[in-house]
């Protein structure tokens, strides 16, 4: 997999692309992330904006269609994209399953928003999907882009040691995972549930199973919903 991360920031994207699990799958050659600086699609050679004023009467700046256009141009005349998603606080919320499904694809483009968003052409000519992280504003969209990678590489086989791991995670069959505990058995007179302790490997899967039932009926009741 191959990912391009668009944006104007690129140095808030440094620290999260090179530890743990990102890095590692890196190293490993299972992705390439490739950051790219937009403003070295300017076509101002002076000041390299990328931004201007919002036509009629709009406050704040906006990110120009020209520079977007013109890096989204070259990386597709290189390769296929699967997917050229803008960050946006307005998009499909993003899932599980929807990281899922991205984490079999072959290449992504994730153009960053920032400012007070992007001319709406890009929107309307350039995106195929647009992604939220949230129902919240951020100052730009590169720490929902290091989002969305995370959660995508992770899955992607080899990219962390144990695989099923993954495949239990919270929000995988639409429910949260269960408590889980290690050593020691009892601590501070809080003792591990007998179940786990019992080695019956039926009886804690059945355990297991029914607790991320019932925390999901309390945290989560609209998961449930989607089932039936």
């Amino acid at each position: 997999m191959r990912i391009d991360i668009i944006t104007v920031l690129p140095e808030l994207l440094e620290s999260p692309f090179n530890h743990s699990i990102l890095k590692r799958a890196q190293e490993k050659g299972l992705v390439e992330i490739h950051v790219h600086n937009l403003r070295d699609y300017s076509t101002d050679k002076r000041h390299r904006r990328v931004d201007d004023y919002a036509f009629g009467f709009s406050a704040g700046m906006v990110m120009q269609v020209e520079p977007i256009f013109r890096c989204i141009e070259q990386l597709k005349s290189e390769r296929h994209y699967d997917e050229v998603i803008f960050t946006s606080p307005d998009g499909e919320q993003f899932s599980q399953p929807m990281a899922n499904r991205l984490s079999m694809s072959g290449n992504l483009i994730i153009l960053c928003g920032h400012y007070k968003g992007v001319d709406y052409r890009v929107r309307e000519h350039l995106i195929t999907k647009e992604i939220s992280i949230g129902d919240y504003v951020l100052t730009g969209g590169e720490l929902a882009a290091a989002v969305i990678s995370d959660a995508i590489v992770r899955l992607i086989p080899g990219a962390i040691g144990d695989e099923q791991s993954a495949l239990s995670d919270s929000f995988q069959d639409n429910l949260l995972a269960a408590p889980i505990y290690t050593r020691p058995a009892e601590f501070n007179g809080w003792k591990v549930p007998d179940i786990l302790l019992s080695g019956h490997e039926r009886k804690v899967a059945e355990w297991e199973h029914e607790q991320a039932l019932e925390r999901t009926r309390q945290l989560r009741p609209y998961l449930l919903d989607d089932e039936e």
